[in-house]
C-alpha cells in the first residue's frame, strides 16, 4: 500500500511540474491575456431569479480542491488510525517534526513582515507538497532508507493537517454559524445513513454536496468540507477476513451435481442471489477509506492538482513583480521554506530524540536535515494559502515567485545534501 501511494504521488508531481510549467508559458507569452480571461469565466447554473456561478478559477479552487483536500482526509485518518500516526512511539517523530517545520518558516516570514498587509501571509511557507518532496526524494532509489521514506510522508501528511487547522481558524473572514449548523447536520445524516447500512452512492453523494454547499456559503473555505466529510468515512471494514471466509464458503460451495457454467447465471435465479450476497459481503470486507482513497487518487493527482497549477501557478513576470524583487513577501517566502524549514525540522526531531528518547532505525540527522530541505517544497498548498492570505493582486503574485524559487531552490539543496549523506553502495537498512 505505501508503495502503491510513494508511486502514485511520484507520478503525479511530474504531471505536476509539466502543468506549472504550461502556466508560466502561457502567462508570460503573446497569448497571456486569454490565460487570465478564461480562469475569469463565470460558469454556473439559474433557475428563473435563482443563480450560482463561479469563475472556472474559483470552480477549481473551491470546487475540485474540496475533492483534494477530501483525499488528504482520508490519507490523515488512515495514518491516525492503523498507519504511521496511529501510537505515540510512531507519530511523535514526525509530528513535532512538521510543527516545527511549521511554526520556525512562520516565524521566519514574520519577522520580515511585521506590518502592513504583507504580514497576513505568514501562512504561506508552512506548507509542504508532499507529491514533489516525495517525487525527488524517490530519484535516490534504493539508497533510500524505508524509515526516511515514512518519515517524510508521515512529515507531509501532518504538515496537510496543520495546514488545513490554519486555513479553517486563520484564514475564514467571516462565519455564518447557521450555514455552519446545516453542514453539520448533513454530516450526521451522513453517519446515521452509514450506521444503518444505506449503500447507495447517489445519498452520500448528494449528502457531501450540500455539505460543500453549506461550508461554501459560512464563510469556512469550501474545501474545509472534503476534510469534514472525509473524517465520517469509516476506516475499517464491516467484517473481518474470518467472517467473509466463512460466508464465501456458505455461498459459493456447491454439490458436483450443480450446474457451474455461464448460463447457469442467467437461468438460476438462487445462484444469481448467492453471487450478489457474495459480492456484497466482499465490499464488506474492504475499508470504505481505503477503497475512495484508492479511487480518487488518480483522479487528485492527475486531474485536479495539475489544474489547479494550471490557473494558479500562472504568474506574469512584469516590472511590478521583478523590479523590487525579492521584495517582503517573497523574500519572507522563500526565508521560511528555505531556510525555515529544514532548521525547524532538525531542531524538532533533535529535541524529541533527546527528551523523549525517540530513535528513527537506520536514519541519521544528516538524513533528516536533507527531508527538511525537500519538505521547504511548498508549491501547491503554499499557492493556495496566498490567495486565501490576500487580495491584492500584486502581493499575491509576488508571493508566488517566492514560493516557485524558494520550491525550487529547497529540492536542489535537498538534492545535494541527500546525495552526500545516502549510502552510496544503495544498501541501506529497512
Amino acid at each position: 500500500m505505501f508503495q502503491q501511494f510513494l508511486h502514485s504521488q511520484v507520478a503525479g508531481s511530474i504531471v505536476l511540474v509539466v502543468a506549472a510549467a504550461i502556466a508560466l508559458i502561457w502567462a508570460n507569452s503573446p497569448w497571456g491575456y486569454y490565460y487570465y480571461e478564461l480562469s475569469h469565466t463565470y460558469l454556473g447554473i439559474a433557475f428563473g431569479d435563482w443563480e450560482f456561478k463561479l469563475s472556472l478559477s474559483h470552480w477549481i479552487k473551491d470546487g475540485l480542491m474540496a475533492i483534494f483536500f477530501f483525499v488528504v482526509g482520508l490519507e490523515i485518518k488512515r495514518e491516525i488510525v492503523v498507519g504511521e500516526l496511529s501510537s505515540r512511539e510512531k507519530a511523535m517523530l514526525p509530528v513535532c517534526a512538521a510543527m516545527g517545520g511549521a511554526i520556525v518558516p512562520a516565524m521566519f516570514y514574520f519577522i520580515l513582515n511585521m506590518s502592513g498587509e504583507g504580514s497576513a501571509g505568514w501562512g504561506i511557507p508552512m506548507a509542504t507538497d508532499i507529491a514533489f518532496a516525495l517525487g525527488v526524494l524517490s530519484l535516490f532509489g534504493s539508497r533510500v532508507p524505508v524509515g526516511l521514506k515514512i518519515f517524510l510522508t508521515a512529515l507531509a501528511i501532518t504538515d496537510d493537517l496543520i495546514a488545513v487547522a490554519v486555513i479553517a481558524i486563520f484564514y475564514t473572514p467571516g462565519l455564518d454559524v447557521v450555514q455552519l449548523i446545516v453542514a453539520g447536520v448533513w454530516i450526521m445524516l451522513m453517519l446515521v445513513a452509514n450506521r444503518v447500512g444505506i449503500r447507495a452512492t447517489w445519498v452520500y453523494t448528494t449528502l457531501a454536496l450540500l455539505v460543500w454547499v453549506d461550508v461554501l456559503g459560512s464563510g469556512v473555505h469550501a474545501t474545509i468540507a472534503g476534510v469534514l466529510v472525509a473524517m465520517v468515512v469509516p476506516i475499517r471494514p464491516s467484517i473481518d477476513l474470518k467472517e467473509l471466509t466463512e460466508v464465501s464458503r456458505r455461498l459459493l460451495d456447491r454439490p458436483e451435481t450443480v450446474d457451474a457454467s455461464k448460463d447457469a447465471l442467467v437461468k438460476d435465479a438462487a445462484q444469481r442471489a448467492n453471487l450478489m450476497q457474495f459480492l456484497i459481503t466482499v465490499e464488506d470486507a474492504i475499508p470504505p477509506a481505503q477503497a475512495l482513497e484508492h479511487r480518487l487518487h488518480p483522479v487528485s493527482s492527475f486531474i485536479i492538482l495539475p489544474l489547479f497549477a494550471l490557473f494558479s501557478a500562472g504568474v506574469a513576470f512584469s516590472p511590478e513583480n521583478l523590479t523590487d524583487f525579492p521584495t517582503g513577501v517573497s523574500l519572507g517566502v522563500i526565508a521560511g521554506l528555505v531556510l525555515g524549514k529544514p532548521v525547524g525540522v532538525v531542531l524538532a526531531c533533535w529535541l524529541t530524540m533527546r527528551f523523549a528518547k525517540i530513535d528513527l532505525k537506520g536514519v541519521d540527522m544528516a538524513q533528516l536535515f536533507g527531508a527538511g530541505c525537500l519538505a521547504g517544497i511548498g508549491f501547491t498548498m503554499s499557492i493556495f494559502i496566498s490567495e486565501l492570505a490576500f487580495t491584492s493582486e500584486t502581493l499575491i503574485d509576488q508571493a508566488k515567485v517566492g514560493i516557485l524559487a524558494a520550491s525550487f531552490i529547497a529540492g536542489v539543496l535537498g538534492v545535494v545534501v541527500l546525495s552526500y549523506v545516502l549510502p552510496k553502495d544503495g544498501s541501506v537498512e529497512s
